[in-house]
C-alpha cells in the first residue's frame, strides 16, 4: 500500500496498461458508504426500490443524455450497490475534423455518483455517501458478457445469501 497525502491508500484496481477512454464494454460495481441500504429492500427475492432508489435508477438511465458515446446494457440498482454494463462507443469527429475530448469510464461513473449525491443531499438523505472508487472489469468475450448479464439479473435472488459473505463486501 502506498501513501497519498500522508495517508495509506489502496492501490488502484484499474488495469495499468489500459486506456479507460477506449471504446469497449465494461462491467462496473460501486457501493454506498459502509454498504448502508439506501435504495430499497429485497422482499421475497424481488427488488423494491424506495424514492431514492427510483431516482437513482432514473439518473442511471439519463447517463447517455450527458455522455452521447455511452450505451447502457444490463444493470440493477440494489439496496446498497449498483451493477451495470457500460458500453463506451467511439466518439465521432465533429465537422471541424477534430474529435472532442474523450470521456473515460471514471468520468461517467463520477458524474453519475455526483448527480445522485446532489439529489440525495437536497432531499431527505443528507447523510448519504458513496464508497470511494468502483470495481470494473473489461468484458473480454461473449461468454463473459452472458455470465455477467445473468449475474446482474439474478442478483436480487441471491441477496440474502451473498450480502452476509465478507468477500462480497470487498469491492473497491
Amino acid at each position: 500500500m502506498k501513501k497519498y497525502k500522508n495517508k495509506y491508500r489502496i492501490d488502484s484496481a484499474r488495469l495499468e496498461s489500459w486506456d479507460y477512454t477506449n471504446p469497449w464494454w465494461y462491467y462496473i460495481t460501486f457501493n454506498t458508504k459502509d454498504h448502508k441500504e439506501w435504495f430499497g429492500i429485497i422482499y421475497d427475492g424481488k427488488l423494491v426500490l424506495n424514492e431514492f432508489g427510483k431516482t437513482t435508477n432514473k439518473l442511471w438511465l439519463q447517463i447517455p443524455d450527458y455522455f452521447p458515446e455511452v450505451e447502457l446494457d444490463y444493470y440493477i440498482v440494489m439496496p446498497n450497490h449498483i451493477h451495470g454494463i457500460i458500453i463506451l462507443n467511439p466518439f465521432p469527429a465533429v465537422e471541424t475534423g477534430h474529435t472532442p475530448s474523450l470521456h473515460s469510464l471514471g468520468n461517467v461513473i463520477g458524474s453519475f455518483k455526483s448527480a445522485a449525491t446532489k439529489w440525495a443531499h437536497k432531499n431527505r438523505y443528507k447523510h448519504f455517501h458513496w464508497q470511494p472508487r468502483f470495481y470494473d472489469r473489461i468484458i473480454r468475450n461473449e461468454k463473459e458478457l452472458y455470465n455477467i448479464r445473468k449475474y446482474i439479473e439474478q442478483n436480487p435472488l441471491k441477496w440474502e445469501i451473498e450480502k452476509a459473505l465478507p468477500e462480497n463486501l470487498e469491492f473497491i
